[in-house]
């Protein structure tokens, strides 16, 4: 097929496609909602102190191996999550770091795991079901015997989580399922149980909004206690019910519960909720005092990336009616210019 065939054929198949397309309405659906009783976690980078015993509890909690990243292996020190660390805690710097939470001349601590979207791209782009969201609890999960190596997750991720275990004679993907297997025996996050500050907070997403938005309306410098580990129901109780500026009544809550409080100072927030709206939503909520963008974390919109490629694919392939109409264009061009050689069909002799 010479050039000008080609291009002949490149615009009858757009043709046909658009065609196709025309005849296809978009069956367009909504970013999916939030299941009711969905978990995740709170992590606020204002009370992280980069201690990152959420790294070594979450490995000890997974079985997973040590990752060196230095001459000397001494000790744990992965620099990303990878097939081997499913959560790590990394470091913003500016000039000469004299202040923390401060974009200028400061430094902040962040942690990188999975966000377990709402309506995760890499549930919809997976074509064996292998990546899951859990109906109840709304944890995106994996299955590797289901896996068959496609990665198609890995690309769809906006948030670069799935990791693949290229250098395993059997490979698979890893990615936090926010210790899900814990949860049959009433334990939760492990990198939560350990966290000495609250900065790493489990609970009903529900109930870790309410606290975010707490933590926002503290005015800098506020004495205030944070709750450490697992933001329970009789807190979720006492963040709703107490009037604004009663928070002795809301700390009765959390002694009623059992929880742990952290006692200390509230520090200066950006008034974003990171995870609330973005993508469809994640059940990961953050908190800074640093633009989430300098701190690794992309700036997305509202509607998840899911919603709009189904939306897409509904549209090209309904009926197949798309797939249809340019194979028939580019079979019958192909077949109009195909040069048979002498004799070809012909009788012998």
């Amino acid at each position: 097929m010479d050039r000008r065939t080609f291009f002949k054929a490149s615009l009858a198949g757009g043709t046909a496609l658009a065609a196709g397309a025309a005849s296809c309405p978009a069956q367009a659906r909504e970013t999916h909602p939030m299941p009711p009783e969905a978990v995740g976690l709170l992590f606020d980078s204002v009370l992280c102190v980069g201690c990152k015993a959420c790294v070594a509890a979450c490995k000890q909690a997974n079985g997973m191996p040590m990752e060196f990243s230095t001459k000397d292996q001494y000790w744990d020190t992965p620099l990303d999550i990878s097939g081997k660390t499913l959560n790590v805690i990394k470091a913003y710097r500016n000039g000469n770091m004299e202040a923390k939470d401060r974009e200028e001349n400061g430094f902040a601590f962040i942690k990188k795991s999975c966000m377990h979207c709402v309506d995760p791209s890499c549930v919809s782009a997976c074509p064996v079901s292998a990546m899951q969201k859990d109906a109840k609890t709304g944890v995106v999960t994996y299955d590797k015997d289901a896996c068959i190596g496609c990665r198609y997750c890995v690309a769809a991720c906006p948030f670069g989580v799935p990791r693949f275990t290229y250098d395993s004679p059997t490979p698979q993907i890893s990615k936090c399922q926010l210790c899900i297997h814990r949860h049959k025996d009433g334990k939760y996050a492990a990198c939560a149980e350990v966290c000495p500050t609250g900065a790493t907070l489990y609970g009903k997403v529900s109930v870790l909004r309410e606290e975010a938005k707490r933590r926002l309306a503290l005015k800098p410098g506020e004495k205030t206690e944070f709750p450490r580990g697992h933001l329970r129901a009789a807190e979720e109780k006492a963040l709703r019910g107490a009037p604004e500026g009663k928070g002795e009544q809301r700390r009765q809550g959390w002694q009623d519960d059992g929880a742990q409080r952290y006692p200390g100072v509230a520090g200066q927030y950006l008034q974003h909720v990171y995870g609330e709206k973005e993508f469809g939503g994640t059940q990961m909520l953050m908190l800074s005092g640093v633009s989430f963008q300098k701190l690794g974390y992309p700036d997305l919109p509202p509607r998840s990336d899911a919603a709009t490629s189904e939306t897409l694919q509904h549209t090209l392939y309904g009926g197949l009616i798309a797939p249809i109409a340019v194979l028939g264009a580019l079979t019958f061009i192909a077949r109009r210019n195909v040069k048979h050689e002498d004799g070809e069909g012909g009788q012998n002799g």
